[in-house]
């Protein structure tokens, strides 16, 4: 068991860990300045698409504040990202949809030069410089009337119809690809509502932060505060990312982001949060029979749509299963190690090796420039029960130039 000061100091510690991981407000705004450009490219008056209102919206990791950096640094970032219609001419396909879309892109001297060919599953890929180090995946996809006003609305309500928040999107996998007609029977998506069902899982009672208001909007402000699910959602993702390093088979982040979301139960404390959502998230993996396999596969809904099954890939590919359980295993190992931990040297070593010499580094270096400035101010404390440094405890004096203590 953690006292309160040492709870203290690994969620201040994690909290610069968090902070280490996050993208930098310059590769913020170089990719909200890029999506925003394609954006007014294709609504422009000109476009074919324009009577549609098309709008550029994040989703995903860059929308719910839970982006990490890569582990190397000439590794790029995913920016995940809706092409969101009012509508469509009524003998449009999804083929024809994501063609018209990929021409309106072409159609720009630029945007045909980063454009990725042959085209995704769902999505157009725009590839940026390597000195850019991001791509853009384009997801077309089809509203009804009024939907930015609904999802607004949606927003402030105390109760939310996640269904009606749903968009249509485009697959090549489908079967009807290249006939269907009627948005209805088109692959079916819901970041938005996700977002929301995310937000109301983070948000604390005393929090005024509302995550969606912001990063629905078509340029989100950069995040500089984030919540203690955002944090742990980054912390694991990043400790994912260290153990399988490229693996194609790791668990997926949507998987590791709804279990964690799951498993919160609003604690305060980042390593409380993170110890206990490690803890549970096993829990929530249901069993259901499938038709498709004639036996029970594990289960992890998606919490707006539960016809749709994030681990679907399991039972084709064992080993993601198989990693998954793995991860989860050995997350637990390595907190545990590193809150048996006394002394930040030993701390510091502990979370190295999990988490990436080179962010943990600059964690401890951040917090270690933080603890001088409460000494500087007469605010450094030191809890009698542990001899730990922080805000709780006896008053620890200033030194001045010469290595002696204020009188």
């Amino acid at each position: 068991m953690l006292t309160a000061e040492q709870k203290k100091q690994f969620s201040d510690i994690l909290e610069e860990l968090g902070k280490s991981l996050d993208i930098t407000k310059e590769q913020h705004d170089a990719a909200v300045k890029s999506y925003e450009f394609v954006g007014e490219w294709l609504s422009a008056p000109e476009s074919n698409l324009s009577p549609y209102n098309p709008e550029i919206l994040p989703q995903g990791s860059f929308m719910l504040g839970t982006m990490i950096k890569p582990i190397h640094d000439d590794d790029e970032l995913d920016i995940d990202l809706v092409c969101r219609l009012e509508g469509k001419r009524p003998e449009w396909t999804q083929y024809n949809l994501k063609q018209i879309v990929g021409q309106r892109l072409v159609n720009h001297g630029t945007l045909k030069r980063l454009l990725k060919i042959p085209d995704g599953r769902r999505c157009w890929t725009l590839q940026y410089a390597d000195s850019a180090k991001f791509h853009l995946d384009i997801l077309p996809a089809i509203v009804s009337s009024g939907y930015r006003v609904l999802l607004e609305k949606s927003l402030s309500a105390s109760t939310v119809d996640f269904e009606t928040l749903a968009i249509r999107i485009t697959d090549k996998l489908e079967i009807n690809y290249r006939m269907e007609t009627q948005p209805e029977w088109w692959p079916k998506s819901n970041p938005f509502g996700y977002g929301i069902w995310f937000e109301n899982r983070a948000k604390l009672l005393t929090s005024e932060l509302r995550l969606m208001s912001e990063a629905v909007q078509p340029v989100p402000k950069y995040q500089t505060r984030k919540l203690p699910l955002q944090r742990v959602v980054q912390i694991l993702k990043r400790h994912r990312d260290m153990m399988f390093n490229g693996d194609e088979d790791k668990p997926i982040s949507i998987i590791i982001t709804t279990l964690a979301a799951r498993a919160y139960h609003k604690e305060t404390d980042i390593i409380e949060a993170l110890l206990k959502v490690v803890e549970r998230m096993s829990a929530f993996i249901e069993e259901r029979y499938s038709e498709k396999y004639r036996k029970n596969i594990k289960w992890i809904g998606n919490p707006v749509n539960d016809t749709e099954n994030f681990a679907d890939k399991w039972p084709e590919n064992p080993q993601k299963q198989e990693n998954f359980y793995k991860w989860i295993k050995q997350v637990k190992l390595d907190l545990q190690y590193a809150i048996r931990q006394r002394g930040l040297h030993f701390i510091k070593e502990a979370l190295s090796k999990p988490f990436g010499e080179n962010v943990v580094a600059k964690a401890f270096s951040n917090y270690s420039e933080k603890t001088r400035l409460l000494r500087e101010n007469g605010e450094l404390k030191m809890a009698a029960s542990s001899g730990m440094l922080g805000s709780v405890g006896t008053t620890l004096k200033n030194h001045n130039f010469y290595g002696k203590e204020e009188q």
